[in-house]
């Protein structure tokens, strides 16, 4: 009587978690850092604490796909940061730049110079622009509140950093669109014999109304605002989903919707129309006009057809390049060819940059006769990195590694840029064919992140700098072309994260000096561990012990958080990729919070679904999944650490899918907390996280794979949280309504909260801390204080997939 009263349904409002965990929810962040293009200064960015749920209760309008704030015409509950703080690099504290009181900024940019920042401000009326004069803090207002980020960042900088190219919007657009009351028809949709497979989108268009909304919301012209208090109009009103200058100013290249749209597919898949104008007599060129992409195919790397991304190479003053599918986008067809990458100068004649055999992944341009590109292909997981020559038609490709780009052993890291003659990002190069990486550096040896010099021309890395020690060191900057001063975020256990300037790669200047903003963490003990599943595979899983921890204390209330991922490859899908060396201090939702109430947690234990050669990873789900819990579960039991009768399973979002799979498969567990999860498959029938084939292709697979279809199996006790405006692909809130009401009518232990105004993750205060008192009521319930198992009830074996 009494558990079922601390449980019961509660009506007065939100709990709050214990206070250790409370606190640590409402505690100061460290600010965010930026460093300026120049590398000479330093931003620092105040984090604003949680939301409140009044905030989440801020108008929203759901239309094409997204979210958004009608007000402020930017997505809704966007992440501002409240406070701004600037200092030369290496020297004294940062000076608080003054701004209006209670401010909330976003789209923080420097200037091309270093000399500015500018940064949009959310006022009761929309968004503002501002900029920032690094040399003296001092903060002007350039525009009424009239920017709009609906589709993305507001302004970008001219290249002499003088002003702004910015969307706004027009005056004359009115009131919003209100919805009539009385219907004037039915809604009829009809397909003609057109084959227009789509995932589970969200938020989508669903009426005239909603069409006429989408287009009042996105609206935009594009002005030109000068420092010098000028301002004249560049393009008239339109969609503006894209915009873009060239590296000298002269051109802008524009991204344009357009109907007729769709009720079936986000607004990324509306006709958009590419253009180039000319800013010295504002003609325009049409580069594109692409039709509806409702009809992309569902198989992973399949994309649009046409040219589907446009941009300015950043290291010539005027040359567009962009990418076109060879194979009609369809990654299910055979092609030997699948992309083509073009190049077209203003006012000359295109050529040929690379053609691929994969699937384009990116380009980083270097100079004339200089660029790496990457290409990759989902079924085998196989990423090729190529250095290409962009002079040369064709780009003359020499290939700079193959890899199976889930192998975290294999990453060779990423190029290093630098602004480059018009401000913008291009390889930095050593000297001659020579460039720079950096990368996390996971090796059996552990996850030490490194600075490597790469010769193109020989394809041989040598290794610079390397962290080193019981320390998690990486490389934020590099500020010369030698590599002989870098910019490093260093941690450890027991050390926060704060920047260092390294001269000659050695000699440590700090930068910041963060503290721990949650010292009740201290005491955590961490460790990554390692054990083997029954086939031979090595796991790992990263452990934390609640502070004071004594083994002579016996084991502990134990909670597994998982996120299974699927590999093609025994050997990727065992490496470790976690580091025992970073500071750990958990936020939000966090199940690490857990630990202040004296359990144990095993969070990310590897739980891979292996298909090698032809076999799809997910036809043999539930064996695998099983026995890669039964693997950590058992290595934790062995070790002394785990009381085997007090064992929790969780997880958010895929991890939710996971709890009940493992709930209704095994008797590892005493109980579940599943987070905005999703539990039948057939309501996501044209593909799911790694799954690519259709419910039609794989009926047994997604029948079996369903946690749905084997609810009276589930006899523990499962905590079911779902955001109630979920707008995850595949998780709506009905997964989780439909789940409790079979749950509840097979007689189970089940209890479903939905967070109001939530999305896929929680982001109100209120909401946080209501999930943590859910999370741990439940488990000192049904876990730690629960009874032993009935006489006889031992966890099960691992069940053996149907052949």
């Amino acid at each position: 009587m009494l558990l079922a009263l601390a449980l019961s349904a509660f009506a007065g409002g939100y709990e709050n978690p214990p206070a250790a965990i409370a606190d640590i929810l409402d505690a100061e962040r460290p600010p965010a850092v930026s460093i300026s293009p120049d590398g000479a200064s330093m931003a620092m960015l105040d984090r604003p604490q949680l939301q409140s749920i009044a905030e989440l209760a801020d108008p929203v309008v759901r239309v094409g796909g997204m979210q958004l704030n009608p007000t402020l015409r930017e997505r809704a509950r966007s992440y501002r940061y409240t406070g701004l703080g600037l200092k030369p690099l290496g020297k004294g504290e940062p000076s608080p730049v003054a701004i209006p009181e209670g401010a909330r900024i976003a789209h923080v940019s420097w200037s091309p110079d270093s000399a500015k920042i500018a940064f949009s401000l959310a006022e009761d009326d929309g968004l503002s622009l501002y900029t920032v004069d690094v040399a003296t803090g001092a903060a002007t207002r350039r525009s009424e509140a009239e920017l709009n980020a609906t589709t993305g960042a507001p302004c970008a900088w001219l290249p002499d950093s003088s002003g702004l190219m910015c969307k706004v919007v027009p005056g004359e657009l009115g009131a919003m669109p209100e919805a009539s009351k009385v219907p004037t028809g039915p809604r009829i949709d009809e397909n003609l014999g057109r084959k227009t497979p789509a995932r589970t989108y969200t938020n989508l268009l669903d009426s005239p109304h909603d069409e006429e909304v989408f287009q009042w919301l996105l609206t935009s012209a594009v002005d030109r605002i000068s420092l010098d208090g000028t301002r004249d109009r560049v393009a008239e009103p339109a969609l503006i989903d894209e915009l873009s200058l060239s590296p000298d100013g002269e051109h802008l290249l524009l991204a344009t919707l357009h109907g007729p749209f769709s009720y079936h597919v986000p607004a990324s898949r509306f006709p958009l129309r590419w253009e180039l104008m000319h800013l010295s007599d504002k003609g325009r060129e049409l580069l594109a006009d692409l039709p509806l992409a409702d009809d992309v195919p569902v198989a992973f790397g399949s994309v649009r057809k046409g040219a589907r991304t446009y941009g300015w190479r950043p290291d010539q003053a005027a040359t567009l390049y962009w990418v076109e599918a060879l194979d009609g986008g369809d990654a299910g067809a055979e092609a030997e060819w699948r992309d083509a990458v073009y190049q077209q100068p203003v006012g000359g004649d295109s050529s040929l940059v690379w053609k691929t055999n994969l699937r384009f992944g990116g380009i980083t341009w270097g100079d004339a006769d200089t660029a790496m590109a990457s290409e990759w292909w989902w079924s085998t997981r196989t990423e090729k990195s190529w250095r290409l020559d962009p002079s040369v038609e064709g780009g003359a490709p020499k290939l700079l590694w193959e890899r199976d780009y889930q192998d975290a052993y294999l990453d060779p890291g990423s190029p290093v840029t630098e602004p480059g003659p018009y401000g913008r990002g291009v390889l930095r190069f050593a000297q001659g064919d020579q460039i720079y990486l950096t990368g996390d550096g996971a090796s059996p040896e552990g996850v030490y992140p490194f600075l490597d010099r790469l010769d193109l021309a020989t394809g041989k890395s040598t290794r610079l700098w390397r962290s080193s020690g019981e320390t998690y060191e990486s490389v934020v900057e590099v500020l010369d072309d030698a590599a002989k001063q870098i910019v490093t975020r260093r941690q450890s256990p027991s050390e926060p994260p704060n920047y260092l300037l390294k001269k000659n790669r050695r000699r440590d200047t700090a930068l910041t000096s963060f503290e721990d903003w949650a010292p009740a963490f201290a005491d955590v003990k961490k460790e990554v561990v390692s054990y083997t599943r029954t086939d031979g595979l090595e796991l790992s899983g990263t452990l934390y012990l609640p502070p004071g921890y004594d083994p002579a204390d016996g084991p502990l209330p134990t909670v597994l958080w998982a996120y299974p991922r699927e590999f093609k490859d025994k050997k990727a899908a065992s490496r470790i990729t976690e580091s025992p060396y970073t500071f750990s201090r958990p936020g939000g939702s966090s199940v690490l919070l857990l630990l202040l109430e004296g359990y144990a947690v095993l969070d990310g234990p590897k739980i891979p679904i292996i298909g090698e050669g032809d076999a799809e990873p997910n036809d043999s789900y539930v064996e695998q999944l099983v026995g890669g819990a039964k693997a950590a579960v058992d290595y934790l039991v062995e070790r002394g650490v785990t009381d085997p009768d007090k064992v929790a399973i969780g997880g958010h979002s895929y991890g939710a899918f996971t709890t009940a799979n493992l709930l209704a498969h095994s008797d590892l567990f005493r109980a579940g907390i599943a987070r905005s999860g999703a539990y039948n498959r057939s309501l996501t029938p044209f593909g799911f996280q790694a799954e690519q084939r259709t419910y039609w292709e794989a009926t047994d697979t997604y029948i079996e794979m369903s946690p749905f279809t084997h609810v009276a199996k589930i006899d523990e006790p499962i905590l079911l949280i779902h955001g109630a405006e979920d707008s995850n692909s595949g998780t709506y809130p009905v997964q989780s309504e439909r789940m409790f009401e079979a749950l509840k009518g097979h007689g189970a232990t089940a209890r479903w909260v939905e967070l109001p105004l939530e999305d896929h993750g929680y982001r109100a205060r209120e909401s946080v801390g209501h999930t943590l008192w859910e999370m741990l009521t439940w488990l000192d319930t049904y876990v730690k204080n629960a009874p032993p198992r009935s006489s006889g009830e031992e966890p099960a074996e691992p069940e053996t997939a149907d052949e």
